[in-house]
């Protein structure tokens, strides 16, 4: 309820010249510094900026010059609509690959978001590799993307309409695990995926047994220090929209005052990153430190294979709606 009132506070224009694929809104955003790759109009940008509060911040970047200007041209309006004395939001033309070129130093952000982006990206380790360096210790890459259930042949890959429907462009999601650790996060987190189904019989046959769905999933850079422990958490409750409990991702959901016991990674996450304040930690009873530091091995029985999620939710008719491609209205 609280992102719709956000986005209704949104101006028609910037709405109306928005391209992305849905909402990404993480949690616990209170005060933090946000940077959305990829950013268009400035719609997400302006929802956070009111979730941010005015002690927060939340830069846009984007390679259009249009959709830059487009953007900038409300900044003022949305300030005088939240009630800031001075602006929380700025936007800048430039690459996701290059964030340096544009100005963004180290460690300066604490969350950085994308909506359907990356996929048109040529080189998506630099997009990664930028944003882990941007990030603050302990902070978090919350995104959403088109991905596909194995590698593309080139002569997919090379069709402008599939390009364009964010397919071509899309990434094997086991290369997002293996670039994700490359880089330095800990493995990503699948928090939710819908199926995207292609309404062009004659796309259809081009990417043949290619399948494809839209996921978001949530990157951390936790320090890789000292060994790892499996613990016990009881989430505090009181985050903004979840103040009784908080579906973390796709394998756990934590309810105000009920202990958990979570793996070394998780236990690591909650340690370093703002969630923090949010959970009691402990030790579990009766399990020693495990080696290697932050990140290791991930339990059998995580979900971590979006199109495994996707079967099990729909199997349950719990599954987001489907997106379309192909359509009258395309998904990016």
């Amino acid at each position: 309820m609280f992102i719709k009132e956000a986005l209704k506070s949104v101006h028609d224009d910037v709405v109306s010249r928005y391209y992305g694929c849905g909402l990404v809104v993480p949690e616990c955003l209170e005060t933090c510094w946000i940077l959305d790759l990829g950013s268009g109009s400035g719609r997400d940008c302006y929802m956070l900026s009111k979730l941010v509060g005015e002690k927060g911040h939340v830069t846009g970047i984007d390679m259009t010059d249009a959709q830059v200007e487009v953007a900038k041209k409300y900044i003022d309006y949305h300030m005088k609509k939240f009630g800031y004395q001075v602006p929380n939001v700025d936007f800048i033309r430039g690459y996701m690959e290059k964030l340096g070129d544009a100005g963004l130093k180290d460690e300066s952000y604490d969350i950085v978001i994308s909506n359907c982006v990356i996929n048109l990206s040529p080189d998506k380790r630099a997009v990664l590799q930028e944003a882990y360096r941007v990030l603050k210790a302990g902070g978090e890459m919350y995104f959403s993307d088109v991905y596909v259930s194995h590698n593309l042949p080139e002569d997919i890959r090379k069709h402008r309409v599939l390009w364009g429907e964010c397919l071509g462009g899309a990434l094997w999601w086991k290369d997002l695990y293996r670039i994700a650790e490359e880089v330095g996060f800990c493995p990503p987190r699948l928090v939710t995926a819908s199926r995207i189904t292609i309404n062009n019989k004659e796309l259809e046959s081009i990417v043949g047994d290619c399948r494809f769905v839209s996921a978001t999933f949530r990157l951390f850079k936790v320090p890789k220090k000292g060994p790892a422990e499996q613990c016990q958490v009881i989430y505090n409750g009181g985050i903004t929209g979840h103040e009784r409990e908080l579906e973390f991702d796709a394998n756990f959901t934590f309810k105000e005052g009920d202990v958990v016991e979570v793996d070394a990674e998780t236990a690591a996450i909650f340690r370093s990153s703002r969630f923090a304040e949010e959970f009691l930690i402990r030790l579990a009873a009766g399990r020693a430190p495990a080696p290697g530091g932050c990140c290791p091995a991930k339990p059998k029985e995580k979900i971590v294979d979006p199109f495994q999620l996707v079967e099990q939710l729909e199997a349950k008719d719990l599954a987001p709606k489907a997106t379309g491609c192909c359509g009258p209205k395309e998904c990016c």
